[in-house]
């Protein structure tokens, strides 16, 4: 190959690969050297540069500078100091000197040598520069074609590179055929023997925020904020949404004009419903929110363990919990609280048992269980396990010595008692006041104040007795 020749395959390979020409000459440069190496044995000292004047690659064997009979001299590692002093006239004993020679003929295992180690470093930094273009884009979402399936994996073309579509990262339902334009989520780049593997999601909940991105300018123009999402692929989704602008509507934004911007987002999903929630500072109201469209009754909040129980009307119970439990369990992801849904007819039979359970506390009246039952303590290990600081936040027990002796009491009982309910005050609990409160509760008001009146009638009608039984004078 001539200089010509050589500068025109450089330029080409340049300019088809978009790989610099430094690296280019570098590979041929190297192959140079190697195919030297044989000719000049391996302990010779070789450099191979190329020359842009000329157009060729100069080499350059490096020889040591010594004062010998030629026919004494080692002729690919020594010359002679008079010699050495025709190149270079400062040179001196035991320095190293380039002398510049012919570039060695190649054979043809020569040949694809160089061949294999041109190819190798211009596959290097083609992997080099596709590593350089998708890392920075990382997070990103890409277009490519599906090609073929690989173990269940769909490779998709993304013109100068692959990239990998996990089964596990495909919308449940989705098929792609071979040819099909497939949009996802660029979720890792990743080095390996094989170069650069890119790849890429179609679940994940970040996706979702970059479609909304993409299709509501306000989101781009950092207006509307994405503070969470939670995802369940092909079936729901929540997000929730804040604005940094009072005159601006998180959730309108999003919508869109007769909800044209999240229906383009959910036909990218493939039919994919969306709720769109105004994000809260407040948990309660951020949980209410998340809930929708059931409407919440009350809710008691465990900051300690990050956990809300939610009641709801009977007939909201369905709504709120969805289907399959999807509602709950999407909200519970996108507020970060664990969230227990019970309905009030279910919550008030739990009130009455934990009250009479904590009712086997010695000392511990009815209106104090309840006290203790607000708390948030509902069984009597817990309130063996609470420190006397927890304790003192419960009414009627702010004092630090009442608090600890109650926690004392407490422990007492659960040895003897555990956590279950006695028949007997199984029993009292059914005939209580709040059982029958519960029980009562579709009755009006007056039918169960006369219920309770003839109760107490009934109670100061009965003899007290001592605690052998026997009746007092």
């Amino acid at each position: 190959m001539n200089a010509t020749e050589l500068s025109r395959v450089i330029e080409s390979v340049s300019k088809d690969r978009s790989i610099k020409r430094e690296i280019i000459i570098s590979a041929l440069e190297q192959a140079m050297l190697m195919a030297a190496q044989k000719k000049y044995g391996p302990h010779a000292v070789l450099e191979a540069h190329y020359n842009t004047e000329s157009g060729e690659i100069d080499l350059f064997l490096f020889k040591k500078v010594v004062e010998s009979e030629p026919e004494m001299l080692e002729d690919s590692e020594e010359i002679d100091i008079k010699e050495a002093r025709g190149l270079d006239p400062e040179c001196q004993l035991e320095d190293e000197i380039g002398v510049k020679v012919e570039t060695p003929d190649f054979g043809r295992i020569d040949a694809q040598t160089a061949k294999q180690v041109i190819f190798q470093k211009v596959r290097d930094a083609e992997r080099e520069i596709i590593f350089s273009e998708y890392i920075h884009r990382k997070g990103e979402i890409i277009t490519g074609i599906a090609r073929r399936v690989e173990r269940g994996n769909l490779i998709i073309d993304l013109g100068r590179t692959d990239a990998v579509l996990p089964r596990g990262e495909i919308i449940p339902g989705e098929i792609f055929k071979p040819g099909d334009r497939v949009q996802a989520f660029l979720e890792d780049v990743v080095t390996s023997t094989k170069g650069p593997q890119l790849y890429l999601s179609r679940t994940s909940p970040r996706y979702l925020a970059k479609l909304f991105e993409i299709e509501v300018p306000e989101i781009r123009d950092g207006i509307v904020e994405i503070k969470h999402c939670a995802r369940e692929p092909g079936a729901r989704s929540k997000i929730a949404v804040v604005s940094k602008d009072r005159d601006v509507d998180p959730v309108g934004a999003c919508v869109g004009m007769k909800g044209v911007r999240v229906q383009a987002v959910i036909q990218e999903l493939k039919g994919e419903k969306i709720d769109i929630i105004p994000w809260s500072d407040n948990p309660v109201m951020f949980v209410r929110s998340a809930l929708s469209p059931a409407e919440i009754s009350s809710v008691r909040m465990d900051e300690r363990n990050r956990m809300m129980e939610i009641m709801v009307e009977d007939d909201q119970l369905s709504l709120a919990i969805g289907k399959r439990g999807q509602n709950v369990r999407l909200a519970a992801q996108l507020t970060g609280w664990k969230l227990d849904i019970i309905s009030r007819s279910k919550l008030s039979k739990r009130t009455v048992d934990v009250v009479a359970v904590l009712q086997q506390v010695e000392g511990v009246s009815e209106t104090y269980a309840q006290a203790i039952y607000q708390s948030g303590i509902t069984s009597i290990r817990a309130l063996s396990d609470a420190s006397v600081e927890v304790i003192q936040k419960i009414t009627g027990y702010e004092d630090a010595a009442l608090a600890a002796n109650l926690k004392e009491r407490a422990q007492e009982a659960h040895k003897k008692f555990g956590d279950t309910i006695p028949t007997s005050v199984m029993t009292t609990a059914s005939n209580s006041p709040i059982t029958s409160g519960v029980a009562e509760s579709s009755r009006d008001a007056k039918a169960l104040a006369e219920e309770r009146l003839r109760e107490m009638m009934k109670q100061a009608s009965t003899p007290e007795t001592t605690p052998s039984g026997s009746k007092e004078s």
